[in-house]
């Protein structure tokens, strides 16, 4: 066996040092079990690791070097959680990319990066055939559950299956508890390109280090629980994997995983009815969604065929959850929601409940430790307790640039602190409560007007089952406020304004309200208001 790195909690500095700590620190277990309807798959924390060393040294022999980016677009699937930390190993940039984005999108990120190779599936190819044409920098596309082994040459690009790349490191399988030979990445070494998801212009990529991931992993373990409780309290658990990993989101949660020693059963995509399933068969004791997961087990017809009694916390994070669909959600399943707050920017967390820490629905709890929080006005200056304000903030969980872009990284990055374009403000005992995104901001008559205010008093209507609220142009008020709602049953406009006009200031209420049968969503989940102002708005 080669001699393995020392690692202790403290020692964490890498991404790949997650999987060393995780094996030496909890020895072997169960680490991932994979569900896709009836193909079921077991892995090891320490086969997880031999494949990402084997994979990494696979990619080293093929030419990637350090410093190369490589996508990563897949499904959720244990080749994912290996090639993440295969990456690494190699030294090299992983950059995640949904799988639902368009083949533009996709070459996008694949050009702007100088993307050097790609993982991917066979089930993805045919989409990707557009996206990774005429990509002077791309040299190897790696694809999962390919039927034919042969190595496929197209001009500097060729095809290879994902376990001849294994085949290619197989020799380095006992290198899982050390770094490979070569150049190890160190902290401040780029980890991660996320690639925002654009509501204005081209999509950014965020440039995070392995110090940011690490940190904010730390910093969202200690937040778990209460300093004096045992940190590895969680143990053994069996958690559900359901965030797309491409995600800064899902990637965290990847991250606190390895933290934790928990189980992961993981699931391809988000379906209501499967996730119910595996919460009885596996005795889920928690997961982490966004708010859509929980509007959709909430009003799932399944939800009372199945025992969900092993819940006992989920974490919401990506988007204000709205009040009543948290209550609602805690009554039917007797499980408690702790929200959070975070962006790519920030790796991705900002702040949270912790466990045994008295909960405020509606905030997102307290910062995380060591990370500050401020809210500003808008000349950069600290506004009292209970004003609203923008959100900055800064911490070793702070993204490192924009790439290849210094003028939106300096706007961004002012006097040394990220601003979020979130609004929010504090309460007196130091929750942080999410407004609105800056940009959302309505302003009727020279009244502010935050949309979420308007889709909580809606959301609490008892006939409504989902509400988002937009600016459109009004020549005489500068904005109006519009409202799209998802109806329960039949319910008319002019009876839903009655009752906004009872519990907000006439100047907040609608003017119009449009029925819809669903709210456009991202990749993500979260409510896509650029989406409805396209669709909807004239």
């Amino acid at each position: 066996m080669v001699a393995q790195k020392p690692m202790s909690y403290q020692d964490i500095q890498i991404l790949y040092d997650l999987a060393i700590y995780n094996c030496i620190h909890f020895g072997p277990y169960t680490q991932v079990v994979y569900e896709d309807g009836l193909q079921v798959r077991e892995y090891t924390n320490i086969e997880i690791a031999q494949a990402a060393t084997k994979l990494a040294a696979g990619l080293r022999a093929m030419g990637v070097e350090p410093g190369d980016r490589v996508l990563v677009m897949m499904l959720n699937s244990p080749e994912v959680i290996i090639t993440y930390q295969a990456i690494a190993r190699a030294g090299a940039v992983i950059i995640p990319v949904l799988p639902l984005l368009k083949p533009l999108e996709v070459h996008f990120i694949a050009e702007n990066s100088g993307a050097r190779a790609i993982f991917t599936s066979a089930l993805l190819l045919p989409v990707l055939g557009e996206a990774l044409s005429d990509l002077p920098e791309l040299r190897h596309i790696i694809a999962t559950g390919l039927s034919d082994t042969r190595e496929i040459q197209q001009g500097d690009t060729r095809l290879i299956t994902y376990e001849q790349v294994l085949e290619k490191g197989a020799g380095k399988a006992d290198h899982y508890l050390s770094d490979l030979d070569g150049r190890a990445p160190a902290p401040d070494d780029m980890a991660v390109i996320l690639y925002t998801s654009g509501t204005t212009g081209q999509p950014k990529g965020v440039v995070l280090t392995h110090r940011n991931l690490i940190s904010n992993a730390m910093s969202g373990r200690d937040a778990t629980s209460e300093p004096a409780n045992d940190p590895d309290a969680h143990q053994g658990e069996a958690h559900l994997a359901v965030l797309p990993l491409a995600h800064a989101y899902g990637i965290l949660v990847l991250n606190l995983v390895y933290l934790g020693g928990v189980k992961i059963v993981m699931h391809p995509r988000f379906d209501p009815g499967a996730v119910l399933a595996a919460i009885e068969r596996h005795r889920i004791v928690s997961f982490a969604g966004v708010p859509a997961m929980f509007v959709m087990l909430l009003y799932s017809p399944d939800a009372n065929k199945y025992d969900s009694s092993s819940l006992q916390y989920c974490s919401s994070g990506s988007a204000p959850l709205p009040v009543e669909i948290l209550r609602a959600f805690e009554e039917k399943f007797q499980c408690e929601i702790r929200e959070g707050y975070g962006l790519s920017e920030a790796s991705a967390a900002l702040s949270a409940h912790r466990e045994g820490m008295q909960r405020k629905p509606g905030s997102v709890g307290r910062p995380l430790p060591n990370v500050e929080v401020q809210i500003v006005d808008e000349n950069d200056q600290p506004v009292p307790t209970g004003t609203v304000g923008e959100i900055i903030a800064r911490g070793p969980n702070i993204m490192q640039s924009y790439y290849g872009l210094p003028t939106e990284t300096e706007s961004a990055m002012r006097n040394g602190w990220l601003h979020t374009g979130d609004m929010g403000r504090f309460d007196e005992d130091g929750y942080l409560y999410i407004i609105e995104r800056k940009k959302d901001l309505i302003i009727r008559g020279g009244f502010n007007i935050y949309p979420r205010d308007v889709e909580e008093v809606l959301t609490a209507h008892p006939e409504v089952i989902e509400a988002a609220v937009v600016g459109i142009a009004s020549e005489r008020m500068g904005e109006e406020v519009k409202a799209f709602v998802v109806a329960r049953t039949s319910i008319d406009a002019e009876s839903l304004m009655a009752y906004c006009r009872e519990k907000l200031a006439n100047y907040k209420t609608p003017s119009q309200i449009e029925f819809v049968d669903a709210l456009p969503r991202n990749a993500i989940g979260k409510i896509d208001k650029k989406e409805l102002r396209k669709r909807h708005v004239n």
